[in-house]
């Protein structure tokens, strides 16, 4: 639970200042430092930039009255429904933030437990 609270918090302040990018880099890292199996490191890079994402697309849509995603999801998706552009946002974001996480476990797997190498 504190890897997601984690990468909810630093991607959020992340992304004030640095590109939409950083998403990943903040995934990798804290599932290198924290994560202790493939499908926790998965879930929380997912979950938490998911939620970050979403959030952001309903504060677009707070502030724009829904005019703004409702001519992107004319453009995009042919319609006017609201909710298809945020809920499609949240899940590239989602899979950006759980393949970068289950990367930073997979690293970690391979480098930090690595057994001593014996010469024979």
């Amino acid at each position: 639970m504190i890897q997601l609270i984690l990468i909810v918090v630093v991607s959020l302040v992340a992304q004030l200042i640095l590109p939409w990018w950083s998403i990943a880099l903040v995934a990798f890292g804290v599932c290198f430092w924290r994560s202790h199996s493939a499908g926790r490191a998965f879930l929380y890079g997912f979950a938490g930039v998911a939620l970050v994402w979403l959030g952001y697309a309903l504060l677009i849509q707070l502030r724009t009255d829904g005019l703004f995603i409702g001519r992107m999801s004319e453009l995009l998706f042919k319609s006017n429904t609201s909710a298809l552009p945020a809920l499609v946002t949240a899940l590239l974001g989602g899979l950006v933030g759980g393949l970068s996480g289950l990367t930073g476990y997979f690293v970690k797997q391979a480098t930090v437990n690595q057994p001593p190498v014996r010469n024979a």
